[in-house]
């Protein structure tokens, strides 16, 4: 699976390795806002022992279209920013290329181009694109469907220079129909981020908790995503959705039998 990358921040930067260390996906390019680094080998900048191209291009160099005809990709992968959708979106559709963008937050007019571009190509779009986050929201809303009863609260964690509210917690909350008011925030030391949904019941407490341990997270949800994109028909698709099948378990009753003897 031939990929390219859009943005090259830190996220962007564990991303590329994950990508690189991986035996499904071919890192074709990089292209980034700044002229820094164009033209160096992500794999050597990394220090990853590759044979993948993976040169870094400045969005300035070439069109998406021109990059695109030059070293063709399958999927392009977004974390760089809303506006990076204007570079190559109707590339990517026009030649009917998978997207998969992490970008956390987008104005109206850019989810409303989103919907027209996956009227031609499969196009998924995560906030948060860690398998961890996502399972945690499915299992989240399974449970307040068994017990709508229950008190919830979320919890979230973070750095201490961190200002606002995670745009997670707000998606936590939202996809469990809450108050921001009921997002509890702590801001201390190096926190990555810990996210918590506290289930109360009447005699009993349920936590589901999910915490990051580095940004090579997000790298894991981008090959899942991609991996389950490709054989979609063109669509606007959620990690939810392509997590959702998973839970469907098999309830049938294994046969058995009474010893008589």
């Amino acid at each position: 699976m031939k990929t390219g990358l859009i943005g090259f921040g830190k996220t962007g930067k564990a991303v590329a390795s994950v990508l690189l260390q991986s035996q499904e996906t071919k890192l074709q390019w990089v292209v980034r806002r700044s002229h820094s680094l164009e033209h160096r080998s992500v794999p050597e900048f990394l220090g990853i022992e590759s044979k993948e191209p993976g040169l870094i291009y400045s969005k300035d160099e070439y069109t998406a279209a021109d990059l695109i005809r030059r070293m063709p990709v399958d999927v392009i992968i977004d974390f760089s920013s809303e506006d990076g959708l204007e570079y190559y979106g109707q590339a990517a559709a026009d030649e009917g290329i998978a997207v998969v963008s992490a970008i956390s937050a987008y104005h109206q007019d850019k989810i409303e181009l989103l919907q027209r571009l996956s009227e031609k190509t499969r196009v998924l779009w995560s906030p948060n694109i860690t398998i961890g986050i996502n399972f945690l929201i499915i299992a989240a809303k399974i449970l307040k469907k068994i017990a709508p009863y229950t008190d919830i609260e979320v919890i979230e964690e973070h750095f201490k220079a961190k200002p606002e509210i995670s745009g997670t917690a707000k998606k936590i909350a939202q996809a469990l129909t809450l108050e921001e008011e009921n997002i509890k925030v702590v801001r201390a030391g190096g926190i990555i981020g810990v996210h918590e949904i506290l289930f109360g019941f009447p005699y009993q407490t349920v936590r589901l908790r999910h915490e990051s341990i580095s940004r090579e997270a997000f790298g894991n949800g981008v090959l899942f995503a991609a991996r389950h994109l490709l054989d979609k028909p063109n669509g606007l698709y959620t990690m939810e959705d392509l997590l959702t099948p998973y839970f469907q378990l098999d309830a049938t009753l294994p046969e058995r039998r009474l010893d008589t003897a």
